[in-house]
């Protein structure tokens, strides 16, 4: 059974970030995640326990979470829910690990520029043609907009 959980939170600890022996790129990081409430009794916000979890990325995802998420950014996750009892001698705890599925900066706190990164695999075809997969894929086809680039219906009323 696979549990999927969408999360708000500050990023705790910086993004560790490692590549196996195998070549598995994982990156993982801890989420502090809090929630807040309206007390009528105090007529004011206030802010309830801390959630701890460990968030794990693996592969691409776990690449681009290392070169784009800090330490004390707002960020949303989506991932898969593993909670783990352990023991450390006489201490013992329960863990709540996210294997990430998405990860992105939560724009309510700020904004952020998106750069799309394309893999350059070629295959036996594509270098005999001198193009990449990555080229020849179709999803880059598109012209870029000019800058005299409209919006569609923008000058109508909306309702």
């Amino acid at each position: 059974m696979t549990d999927t959980i969408a999360l708000t939170g500050l990023v705790a600890t910086s993004p560790r970030h490692i590549v196996t022996s195998e070549g598995l790129t994982i990156t993982s990081f801890r989420l502090a995640s809090n929630q807040r409430r309206f007390d009528r009794g105090q007529n004011a916000w206030v802010d309830g326990d801390t959630n701890w979890y460990t968030v794990t990325a693996f592969r691409q995802l776990g690449t681009h979470v290392a070169s784009s998420i800090e330490k004390g950014q707002r960020v949303i996750v989506i991932g898969r829910v593993r909670i783990r009892d352990w023991e450390s001698g006489e201490k013992s705890g329960t863990t709540i690990e996210i294997d990430a599925e998405s990860i992105g900066h939560d724009l309510t706190w700020g904004r952020a520029t998106f750069t799309r990164t394309v893999v350059a695999a070629k295959t036996d075809s594509a270098e005999e043609a001198g193009t990449s997969a990555a080229e020849s894929d179709g999803m880059d086809d598109a012209p870029a907009p000019s800058a005299e680039s409209t919006l569609v219906g923008a000058s109508s009323v909306p309702f």
